[in-house]
């Protein structure tokens, strides 16, 4: 391991499993902490929200350092509950490696599936930490059996079950490790056949190679309370995992993977850094991926930067690739942006499929509501905000959980009561064909807009989002009437001829004009909507309807219940077999709507009695047949110009 670098680790399980249990054994035993904090007691380190505390479970992802003999490591909590996910995403983002927590009581659970699965997509160095060997009940070899059978077959257990390690030379773990690390290197395989056979040194490399690589998995059992087995699991992550990327010159690049807000109600955002160097007063520029698919781009500069350090000596005020740190000074980032070039998301979760309305409860807070809102957005993934509903705001959602967590929230941090409309599906409006309209200056009396507005829908590319171009000369019209024009195209396609965003489409500005000096941007603003769903309702669109492909692993006794509930659910199966090498395991393929996997997924424990793996993702849409279901419109209705005229007056 090279001198003076940092790892980034997370530690990510099953809810309960004890992972943030472990993150404060960690902290302690490295000195961080002169006592233990403790979950049910909501003293822990990282759960700092009231929430948290509360609940007991890990919603934001969160970082400490601790010190390690070569410099140091970045722990980072992630939540465990399913509906979390999109915070575990952007934490895998920007992990040098991974601990798994398996509680030694409950053993491999839905969700320690669905995370071993990603995690092995992604070749993420991993270790696993069987926790809970203290509790009764636990297990060891029947574990380990289950960790083999149902995450994966290159484990090698590191100690045995009352966490005492291995000693290198012992015959039995020698023969263990020889024969698991052979399965990914020939050479050491035919060591193993013609010899001379591989000694405790050969092992060491290969497993100090192969774990990096994310071949094989050590196992570690241990209590995160007691501590046991905690050091040679502390020891394995600075032999095994490997440090961040040496230094590159050039252009920074990172991702600003969480947002808080600090005492002030400023933002304080989290910057891993991949390459480059960042420095105070820096000017910085970030970028993400818009609701329609283009890119947003912001600027800032950074006011204060503070290197998340376990030596509190080091110098805060440059980071370096591999570091992460809070940042300062960039009003409009948020959680998920990035610096420099792009680098493809870690995660292979599927956004989330719900929507919700949330409502103040009381009318005088509506506006609080609004802004208290825009904030969580900024700090917190899980919320993602749809638009505007008369008297609230659309929130896009995983789980009904999140409802939960938003509500205290936004009673606790920003004292507004709030109540939920039921959740739906989030369905889609594409133009069936090109449509024009235009207005002119003085075209309809009385003028309501000193403005001129041409416009043409047409069908855009699968997956395009929106796009927005010109036909109208360059500066036809001055810039603050034509940024008008198109930032209000792109608000006013949230809500097509049904009530449903409307994607992969071109709007073209076709014609142009204003009358000197009475003409606003108001009046762009105003007209646009008008026009742009008369060429809309030219065009005609199609609902569709969001469809997810999924896999879920149940037992065999239960497939033909899940399989009828599937094809019940307007499900489509493609392929149903039993897992390799698992006879009492089978996977079903097959694809979903969207609308559904909220229902699958909590029916499913009990369709495959408490056994049962779910893993789905955004795969395409289809067109909904017989009538499209509508959406409530919120604010003014340009489809109705009367009533549209009335409402702005």
């Amino acid at each position: 391991m090279p001198s003076a670098t940092t790892v980034n680790i997370g530690i990510l399980a099953h809810v309960d499993a004890g992972k943030t249990s472990l993150t404060e054994r960690l902290l302690y035993d490295t000195g961080v902490l002169a006592r233990l904090g403790r979950v049910d007691a909501g003293t822990t380190r990282t759960d700092s929200a009231a929430v948290e505390r509360r609940r007991g479970i890990t919603v934001r992802a969160a970082v400490a350092a601790l010190p390690v003999p070569y410099g140091q490591v970045n722990l980072i909590d992630t939540p465990g509950h399913s509906e979390f996910v999109a915070e575990v995403e952007r934490a895998l983002d920007v992990l040098d490696g991974a601990i798994l927590v398996i509680s030694a009581v409950e053993g491999v659970q839905p969700q320690t599936r669905v995370l071993m699965r990603t995690l092995r997509r992604l070749r993420l160095p991993t270790l696993i930490f069987v926790n809970k060997i203290d509790r009764p009940g636990a297990r060891y070899g029947g574990l380990l059996a289950d960790i083999r059978r149902r995450l994966t077959p290159d484990v090698v257990a590191m100690t045995g079950a009352d966490a005492t390690p291995y000693a290198p030379d012992d015959p039995e773990f020698t023969t263990r490790l020889s024969e698991t690390l052979a399965d990914h290197d020939d050479a050491l395989l035919a060591r193993l056949v013609d010899g001379p056979a591989p000694g405790p040194a050969d092992l060491a490399s290969a497993l100090t190679s192969q774990t990096a690589a994310g071949r094989v998995h050590p196992v570690y059992f241990g209590s995160a309370i007691t501590g046991a087995g905690v050091p040679a699991l502390l020891t394995a992550v600075t032999r095994l995992f490997p440090g961040a990327a040496p230094a590159r010159a050039g252009e920074p690049s990172g991702v600003f993977f969480a947002v808080r807000r600090g005492d002030g109600g400023e933002k304080v955002a989290y910057l891993r850094l991949f390459s480059g160097e960042l420095a105070r007063r820096a000017r910085v520029g970030f970028w993400r991926y818009g609701a329609d698919g283009g890119v947003v781009e912001g600027r800032g500069r950074v006011t204060d930067l503070r290197v998340v350090a376990a030596d509190p000596g080091r110098s805060a005020g440059v980071l370096r690739p591999g570091d992460i740190a809070e940042v300062r000074g960039l009003a409009d980032v948020r959680a998920g942006d990035r610096i420099g070039p792009g680098r493809a998301a870690a995660g292979g979760f599927a956004a989330p499929g719900l929507e919700t309305v949330v409502r103040a409860r009381r009318a005088a807070d509506a506006a609080r509501l609004h802004a208290a809102v825009r904030v969580l957005a900024d700090c917190d993934p899980l919320v993602v905000p749809a638009g505007n509903a008369d008297g609230g705001v659309r929130l896009r959602l995983y789980g009904e959980v999140q409802k939960e967590i938003v509500a205290a929230t936004l009673a606790e941090e920003f004292g507004v009561a709030v109540t939920f409309a039921p959740s739906r599906a989030v369905y889609l409006e594409r133009p069936a064909r090109t449509g024009e309209a235009a207005e002119e200056i003085g075209e309809r009396e009385p003028v309501p807009f000193w403005a001129t507005v041409g416009l043409r829908v047409r069908p855009g590319a699968y997956g395009s989002g929106v796009r927005f171009t010109r036909d109208t000369e360059l500066g036809a019209l001055p810039r603050a009437f034509d940024r008008a024009i198109e930032a209000t195209v792109r608000e006013v396609l949230g809500q097509g001829l049904y009530g449903w965003p409307v994607t992969d489409c071109t709007v073209t500005l076709t014609r142009s004009g204003y009358a000197s000096p009475v003409s606003t941007a108001g009046d762009f603003r105003g007209l646009t909507p008008l026009v742009l769903m008369r060429a809309l309702a030219a065009a005609g669109t199609r609902v569709y309807e969001p469809v997810h492909a999924f896999e879920a692993e149940v037992p065999a006794e239960t497939v033909g219940a899940v399989a009828a509930r599937l094809a019940a659910l307007s499900g489509v199966l493609d392929a149903c077999a039993a897992l390799p090498g698992d006879a009492e395991t089978w996977v079903l393929r097959g694809t979903l709507p969207a609308r559904h996997v909220h229902t699958v997924q909590g029916e499913l424990p009990g369709l495959a009695r408490g056994d049962g793996a779910w893993w789905s993702r955004a795969e395409g849409d289809r067109v909904v047949p017989g009538t499209p279901p509508r959406r409530p419109r919120a604010g003014a209705d340009p489809l109705n110009r009367a009533a549209y005229l009335r409402e702005r007056s």
